[in-house]
């Protein structure tokens, strides 16, 4: 099922007890809150345009076939600054793996997304 937000939409592929796995679109020139998680890592990989990510304040660009690591415990945000959707499949494994893991530190539109 896709998950619409206002910078793109999610869907999960897969997921067990332990790992959860989803496809994420960004739309060009959209971004996810910056945020960071408690109880999980995340790896991501690019396979449709360019993000801009942003990790505890570091940022750098990764393309199509490239992928980042994102420990437990860092500040983290993913972008795209390109001009067509950027596609990311994201690898979530932690012990605890829902939404409310999640704590936002700015969003440029101000809302909740």
């Amino acid at each position: 099922m896709m998950e619409k937000r206002s910078w793109g939409s999610y869907s999960i592929l897969d997921e067990g007890k332990t790992y959860k796995i989803k496809k994420i679109i960004v739309k060009p020139g959209h971004h996810l809150s910056f945020q960071l998680h408690y109880y999980r890592s995340e790896h991501w990989v690019v396979v449709s345009g360019m993000a801009e990510v942003k990790l505890n304040g570091e940022s750098e660009f990764i393309r199509k076939g490239e992928s980042i690591y994102v420990p437990i415990g860092t500040k983290h945000r993913l972008k795209n600054p390109g001009i067509i959707p950027l596609e990311v499949i994201e690898v979530e494994i932690g012990e605890y793996l829902q939404e409310d893991d999640i704590i936002r530190f700015e969003n440029s539109e101000n809302l909740i997304d």
